[in-house]
């Protein structure tokens, strides 16, 4: 069992409360972590820019990242929104195994 977390810019607190809602909804994520605003600079269509974004990471199974960044995909705004699975490589059982148990499909339960 491994556990992951992935981070997602978002153009604003509604973009990310809703895909975080999403993804609990479905239990593709066990929680959602949905950070203050902060300015991000990147590059973009050869050009510097500058905007204000708000982190969301999200909890969940390391081989669910294929579906989150799918079910992201479909939500986000963003032509190209930025979705970055982090191996956690430390936790404790306890919490490891309610990432897994709040995260259960329903294939796992054989219905």
């Amino acid at each position: 069992m491994k556990m992951i977390d992935i981070w997602i810019n978002c153009p604003n607190h509604q973009t990310a409360e809703e895909i975080a809602k999403a993804l609990l909804d479905s239990r593709q994520i066990a929680c959602s972590n949905i950070f203050p605003e902060v300015r991000s600079s990147y590059r973009w269509k050869g050009r510097i820019e500058s905007e204000s974004e708000v982190p969301l990471v999200v909890k969940t199974r390391e081989e669910f990242f294929s579906l989150v960044e799918e079910s992201v995909g479909k939500l986000h705004p963003y032509e190209t929104p930025s979705i970055i699975g982090v191996p956690v490589e430390m936790v404790n059982e306890d919490d490891l195994a309610w990432v897994y148990e709040e995260t259960e499909q329903e294939s796992d339960r054989g219905t």
